[in-house]
């Protein structure tokens, strides 16, 4: 009896090491997941930030940082992403073919990593569950694999912001369960793939900032549950295909923007009445805006901006537009549009050489607080800015060259998120503020400023042609009048 309290202990003890241990051994990490990861990790020369510090031999793999385990403690996804504001936040090497090891993978999220090299992973084609391919922002470069289709079983793919060269493959038509294809931000040459349209699942196709020319294929009917189009900055040509009128129901973003497209905005384009974002923006669009326009009610970005449209422009019905920019076509629009002043969400205003003139004291928008960018230039607008200015407080750029504003410079509040301020070849006059040295771009050039510059890095462009403006970096000889210090 004298042995029965130790002996019960003793059991109890064993019992919780027992329990510990089969804890353990059900939690540990599968041996080939363990390789793979590691491998991985020594294709790393740098990690300044220790994103992968807590993958360390023998520890349990699934609680490595970027590790998701889901069924039998299998590693099923592998997500590392850096971050833009913290500088630090990068990873540099390449991406080991150790990782077909880790045979659960249904997902690689390898993203703004900056610093990845190599070429494209051919050892995903071994991954049979993999569904989700995001290695996007890194340098990557060489051509997109020709059987790249064999990926069937991919629901999206996205390789954006690389330096992949060569052609799309024709084989990406194959890849039929895609809901996402992202190959934006590369050096991709070539016309798309008309068997793209085999796509039929899309979403969302991003083929923006490449090298891609011809013209638009007339695929787009094919495509009916896509939301997001982005086709901008590269060389397609000819008019904007019929097809993409099939795309009316469900698109809300359609930026077809820097490319050299010709003819007549689509009357068609009128029935896009989800659409958020229209973006046509330096093509060589002519003709008159349509007046089917009026019916994109829930349109918050409109960019028609460099291009050779004529009037008379639509009077829009939008409820609040968040973004315009009609610069630097034929309009002569008089006025400021009562449909952009009604707006209480807008930040952004681009109006340069739009035929508008007015009294800026006359205008009285619904809201000035959320402008971060405002462009008035070239046009014959008078009075002053000031109070439209005073009452901002995230302005960023204020470009109002080429008109007939006139104001104390004195009086205007330069807020600190203030960067670019052009107010050249206008009427001000009065001192230069000392604000101005932390702005990034200014030019007050030809007006009827006057004193002494503040220190600063702007070249003597940003000064001339104000008679009676003096100091570094004009030269001595260009004041007409006694400058004070």
């Amino acid at each position: 009896m004298s042995f029965s309290f130790p002996l019960r202990l003793l059991s109890l003890l064993f019992l919780s090491l027992s329990l510990s241990h089969f804890k353990f051994a059900s939690a540990a990490c599968h041996v080939d997941d363990e390789s793979g990861l590691l491998g991985f990790k020594s294709g790393i020369t740098q990690d300044p930030s220790a994103m992968l510090s807590s993958w360390k031999p023998g520890t349990e793999c699934c609680s490595w940082a970027g590790v998701t385990c889901l069924a039998n403690n299998r590693v099923t996804s592998l997500s590392l992403l850096g971050q833009h504001e913290k500088p630090n936040s990068f990873l540099a090497g390449v991406i080991s073919p150790s990782l077909a090891r880790v045979k659960h993978l249904d997902g690689i999220y390898l993203q703004n990593l900056g610093n990845i090299s190599g070429t494209f992973p051919d050892f995903i084609f071994g991954l049979p569950h993999l569904k989700y391919v995001y290695i996007e922002n890194n340098k990557l470069s060489g051509q997109l694999p020709a059987n790249i289709g064999k990926l069937t079983q991919l629901e999206a793919l996205s390789v954006a912001g690389n330096r992949f060269t060569g052609p799309i493959p024709s084989s990406v038509s194959e890849l039929t369960q895609l809901t996402q294809l992202n190959l934006g931000q590369n050096l991709l040459t070539g016309t798309v793939p008309d068997n793209i349209r085999q796509l039929k699942n899309l979403t969302y196709l991003n083929l923006q900032h490449n090298q891609l020319s011809g013209a638009l294929p007339d695929i787009f009917s094919s495509f009916k549950n896509l939301v997001i189009l982005r086709l901008s900055y590269n060389k397609f040509s000819g008019t904007i295909p019929s097809s993409i009128a099939s795309l009316a129901p469900n698109l809300q973003y359609l930026e077809l923007g820097h490319n050299v497209l010709t003819g007549k905005i689509p009357d068609f384009l009128g029935k896009f009445q989800a659409l958020d974002t229209l973006d046509l923006s330096w093509n060589r669009l002519s003709g008159t805006v349509p007046k089917s326009f009026s019916n994109l009610t829930k349109i918050f970005n409109l960019n028609l901006s460099h291009n050779s449209l004529i009037d008379p422009f639509p009077v829009m019905n939008v409820k609040g537009i968040e973004s315009l920019d009609l610069s630097y076509n034929q309009f002569h629009l008089q006025q400021i549009p009562n449909w952009v002043t009604s707006s209480p969400i807008i930040f952004s205003l681009k109006l340069a050489k739009c035929g508008i003139k007015m009294n800026l004291n006359y205008w009285k928008p619904a809201e000035t607080y959320f402008y971060d960018y405002i462009d008035l230039s070239d046009n014959e607008i008078s009075g002053s800015p000031v109070w439209l200015l005073n009452r901002t407080d995230y302005l960023v750029e204020f470009r109002a060259s080429r008109n007939k504003l006139k104001f104390n410079m004195e009086s205007l509040r330069l807020v600190e998120t203030l960067k670019v301020l052009d107010l050249s070849r206008n009427l001000v006059f009065g001192k230069l503020p000392k604000g101005i040295s932390g702005l990034a771009e200014l030019n007050v050039s030809y007006n009827n400023l006057c004193g002494q510059i503040p220190a600063s890095k702007f070249p003597a462009s940003a000064f001339l042609g104000n008679a009676c403006l003096c100091g570094s970096p004009l030269p001595s000889t260009s004041c007409k009048c006694f400058c004070g210090k």
